[in-house]
């Protein structure tokens, strides 16, 4: 039995289904992200394990128990908001605390509860502070301690990142992970940023439409996406054309090429199909165990730092690769010939 089990969870708002038969288990301790775009249920979701929101149909069990009669005060859940929702007449240190003294634990146990808190988001000074003296970055560091300050079973996090700049989202991305893995605290966290969700997570749950396209490991997600969806939605995806020619052996035909995938097909012979790919996945120029050799035409060039975004034309196909930075070898020119290697075996092969 898991820690924490969602089962056939459904919600509607009148006509409009959010939620459809959404299944999931987390372990006691691990951190789960909820990916998608806006609109695909993520948050609803999140909302109904805190009891913020009641569902139509389906269970939410924590250590067994069924949670979705209990009022949001009764399942010892922390939860951090998008919008840090401080109190602006509290100082840090009493916004901390507000938990711990709406809960009756005794002053002395809850000042020491706090200052643990401070310390442990790196914040051990500031408790005298007010919200507005502090940057988006430290009162979301105070909201988060909030959560945590009452001991949750389960933590729950609404896209706390979404409105502080990128630089300070990678750090504190960070230190949320490092907290929640010293903790060991079971965590949920809601974001339509893949990167986030890749970098932090235990595993990942790619939703759209109200259900869960895909759940794995970020590995997983990224390198054996399911589904077409998933496989757009997570990291840049390039589709070439292609021709089955023998479907229960994996031979396809691309630009005159025969190639054998590392499966067989569940197509006809004849069939025309598309063959997916990563950036990474495609090398300019040929290169050692990358059997498959296309002509093309550069038709775009992105100088990103440590890394160059080369889009070329080849096959009646627009493909993106990446290629290292280096100093010594000048970046491709537009509208110059080159080639595409890649290997069968990084070919993307979707089961719908």
């Amino acid at each position: 039995m898991a820690f924490l089990e969602i089962s056939r969870l459904e919600k509607s708002f009148g006509p409009l289904h959010v939620v459809r038969d959404f299944n999931l288990d987390i372990e006691q301790g691990e951190f789960v992200s909820l990916l998608g775009p806006s609109g695909c249920g993520k948050t609803t979701v999140l909302r109904m394990v805190a009891g913020f929101e009641t569902p139509n149909h389906g269970a939410i069990r924590i250590e067994g128990r069924d949670m979705v009669r209990q009022r949001p005060n009764q399942r010892k859940i922390g939860m951090v908001f998008q919008a840090y929702a401080l109190f602006p007449n509290l100082t840090v240190a009493q916004n901390v605390g507000f938990g711990l003294k709406v809960a009756g634990v005794p002053r002395r146990e809850a000042a020491d509860r706090v200052a643990e808190m401070l310390a442990l988001i790196g914040l051990p000074d500031l408790g005298g502070r007010y919200p507005f003296q502090l940057s988006g970055g430290q009162q979301q560091r105070v909201a988060l301690a909030r959560a945590l300050a009452v001991r949750p079973r389960v933590l729950l996090l609404d896209e706390p990142l979404s409105a502080l700049d990128a630089k300070i989202r990678v750090s504190l991305r960070t230190e949320i992970r490092a907290i929640q893995q010293r903790l060991a605290i079971t965590t949920i966290f809601v974001t339509h940023d893949q990167e986030e969700a890749l970098s932090i997570s235990d595993r990942i749950v790619v939703m759209n439409g109200g259900i869960a396209e895909q759940v794995g490991t970020p590995f997983q997600i990224y390198n054996h996406p399911t589904t077409k969806f998933v496989a757009n939605f997570v990291g840049t995806l390039n589709t070439l054309p292609a021709e089955v020619v023998d479907p229960s052996a994996g031979i396809v035909r691309v630009g005159g090429q025969t190639i054998r995938l590392p499966e067989s097909l569940e197509r006809a012979a004849g069939t025309r199909i598309g063959l997916a790919l990563r950036p990474e996945a495609l090398h300019l120029g040929t290169a050692e165990g990358r059997e498959v050799v296309l002509p093309a035409t550069i038709s775009d060039v992105q100088f990103l730092g440590s890394v160059i975004r080369v889009r070329a034309e080849t096959q009646g196909a627009s493909v993106a690769l990446d290629t290292f930075n280096r100093a010594d070898v000048p970046p491709p020119q537009v509208g110059s010939p080159a080639q595409i290697s890649f290997s069968a075996r990084d070919v993307i092969v979707l089961e719908h």
